[in-house]
C-alpha cells in the first residue's frame, strides 16, 4: 500500500517536532508539518490522506481552516487538536465535518497515532472495494468463458476444481487464449475472493526492478528507493496471486521465488524481518516450462513446486464453432457500446471465419470483428468486410510456391516447431512424424531452434 500522507497543521515548534516523531515511528506515514492555516491550505494539492490541525492558529481558526479544507477538491479526514477540553466546541467542530476531536494532555500522541492507523485502514478497505467493484462489473463466473467445444468442457470442469480449493494452478496456452480471464475466473469462485487479485506480468517489468516489484523494499534500499514500497506478495496476502507469462522470471530471481514459496514469508530488500505473504499462486505461460527446464532455463525445483494443478488452454483453431459463437458475441457487444443496429454475419463471412487459423487466438478475433463491424456497410457483415491481419497465419501464400515436397515438409514442421514453442516431441505427435526425423533435420540445418 502507499504511503499514508499525513499533514500537522501546529505553530508550537516544539509540540509539532513531538507529534511528526511519534508519527514517523510507523514507516508507512509521510509527515509534513506547517506552522500556520494558510500554509497547510496552500499544499493541498500534494493530496493529503489526512491532517491533524490545531485549532489556535496564529492565522487562521481552526473552524475556518476546516471548512476551506472541506471545500477543496478531495477533502480529506481532519482531526482537531486542541489545548481547551471544550465540549461544546468539540461538539460544534464535529457537526461541521472533523473527524475526530483531540485535547492535548497525555494521550494526545496515541489518539493521533490510532487516528492515523484507523484512516490507513478504511483507505486500503475502500480500495479493496472499488477494486472489486470494478472487477465485478464483469462478473468471472464460468459462463463468461464463452465456447461449447469440448475441449473447453475439459477446461471448465479443472477450473471448477480449481476454485474448490486453494492448489497452485500452473495455466498453459497459446498468446491471446484467455489465460488471465481463466485465472480471475477461478480466484472470484474461490474462497478468497472477498479480496481484489494481484496480478504481476513478468514480461512488463525490467528484471533490475522485478524483485522489488515481488517482494518490496525500505526507504533507502538503493539509489532512488525514497520510500518504503510492499510487493506484490505482500499485498497478495490471503488472496491470490497471478504471475503471468512465469516462464520470463529471471533466473537469478527464481530461486528466491522458491524460498518465498516454501517459507511463505518475504524480505524487503534493505530489511532483516520477514513479514507473512502467504498467497494462493497462479502462474500462467504461453511456452513449455518442461522444455524450459529441460534447456536450463527455468529451474526443476521450482516448476514442481508451480506445476500443482495444471489447465491447457485449446487454441482458438481447435475449439470448432466456438469460433462462430464468439464472434456473434464480440459483434453484439461491440454494436451495443457503440450504438450500432444489431449486426449479423453472413453465411460466406463465417466461413471464412472458421477457416482462418487464428494466430493471436481470441484476441486476434475480437480485433477482426470489431474492425469488421466499423467497415461494413449495412446491418449484415460479408466475407469482404473481414480483413486478417497482415502477419496473420495465412498458408494460402504457402501452396501458392512452387516448392518441392521436402521443402514443402522443411516449412511446415519449421512452422508448427514456432507455434509449440520449440516442442519436438509435441510437433512429431502433432504431424505424425517420429522424432528421430525432426532431429535429423535440426542437425542438418533444414530445421532451426530458437
Amino acid at each position: 500500500m502507499k504511503l499514508l500522507k499525513i499533514f500537522v497543521v501546529e505553530d508550537d515548534k516544539l509540540y509539532a517536532k513531538g507529534v511528526e516523531h511519534h508519527l514517523q515511528l510507523n514507516s508507512d506515514n509521510d509527515v509534513s508539518v506547517y506552522p500556520t492555516g494558510r500554509a497547510c491550505l496552500g499544499e493541498l494539492y500534494k493530496e493529503p490522506d489526512l491532517i491533524f490541525l490545531d485549532y489556535s492558529l496564529p492565522d487562521l481558526s481552526g473552524i475556518e481552516v476546516l471548512r476551506a479544507i472541506q471545500n477543496s477538491k478531495l477533502s480529506p479526514p481532519v482531526v482537531i487538536v486542541s489545548g481547551q477540553e471544550d465540549v461544546s466546541t468539540a461538539v460544534k467542530l464535529l457537526k461541521e465535518g472533523a473527524y475526530d476531536y483531540i485535547v492535548k494532555d497525555e494521550n494526545a500522541r496515541e489518539r493521533m497515532w490510532n487516528a492515523a492507523n484507523n484512516v490507513r485502514e478504511n483507505a486500503k478497505l475502500r480500495t479493496e472495494l472499488e477494486q472489486l467493484r470494478q472487477e465485478l462489473n464483469y462478473k468471472y463466473d464460468f459462463s463468461n468463458i464463452k465456447g461449447r467445444s469440448e475441449v473447453l468442457q475439459k477446461v471448465f470442469k479443472l477450473v471448477e476444481k480449481a476454485a474448490r480449493t486453494n492448489i497452485t494452478v500452473s495455466i498453459t496456452g497459446e498468446t491471446g487464449t484467455g489465460k488471465e480471464l481463466v485465472a480471475k475466473a477461478i480466484h472470484y469462485n474461490s474462497g478468497k475472493s472477498a479480496r481484489p487479485m494481484v496480478t504481476v506480468n513478468m514480461t512488463a517489468i525490467p528484471a533490475e526492478l522485478m524483485e522489488s516489484e515481488l517482494f518490496g523494499h525500505e526507504k533507502g534500499a538503493f539509489t532512488g528507493a525514497q520510500a518504503r514500497r510492499v510487493g506484490k506478495f505482500e499485498e497478495a496476502h490471503e488472496s491470490t496471486l497471478f504471475l503471468d507469462e512465469i516462464a520470463d522470471l529471471d533466473l537469478s530471481l527464481q530461486a528466491k521465488l522458491l524460498r518465498v514459496l516454501q517459507e511463505k514469508e518475504v524480505t524487503r530488500l534493505g530489511s532483516n524481518r520477514p513479514v507473512p505473504a502467504a498467497p494462493r499462486i497462479i502462474v500462467a505461460t504461453h511456452k513449455n516450462l518442461a522444455e524450459e527446464v529441460k534447456q536450463g532455463r527455468f529451474r526443476e525445483d521450482l516448476y514442481y513446486r508451480l506445476l500443482g494443478l495444471p489447465i491447457e488452454l485449446p487454441p482458438l483453431r481447435e475449439r470448432g464453432d466456438d469460433i462462430l459463437l464468439l464472434a456473434q458475441y464480440f459483434l453484439d457487444a461491440f454494436a451495443e457500446e457503440n450504438q450500432l443496429q444489431g449486426l449479423k454475419l453472413s453465411q460466406e463471412a463465417r466461413e471464412k471465419l472458421r477457416h482462418y487459423r487464428w494466430p493471436g487466438n481470441v484476441r486476434e478475433l475480437r480485433a477482426v470483428i470489431e474492425l469488421s463491424a466499423v467497415l461494413c456497410s449495412g446491418e449484415q457483415i460479408e466475407a469482404s468486410d473481414i480483413s486478417f491481419p497482415a502477419s496473420g497465419d495465412d498458408w494460402g501464400d504457402l501452396w501458392a510456391q512452387n516448392l518441392t515436397l521436402r521443402d514443402y515438409t522443411r516449412k511446415i514442421i519449421q512452422h508448427y516447431l514456432d507455434r509449440y514453442n520449440q516442442n519436438v516431441v509435441r510437433v512429431a505427435e502433432k504431424l505424425d512424424v517420429g522424432k528421430s526425423t525432426i532431429y535429423r533435420m535440426i542437425k542438418n540445418k533444414e530445421l532451426t531452434l530458437k
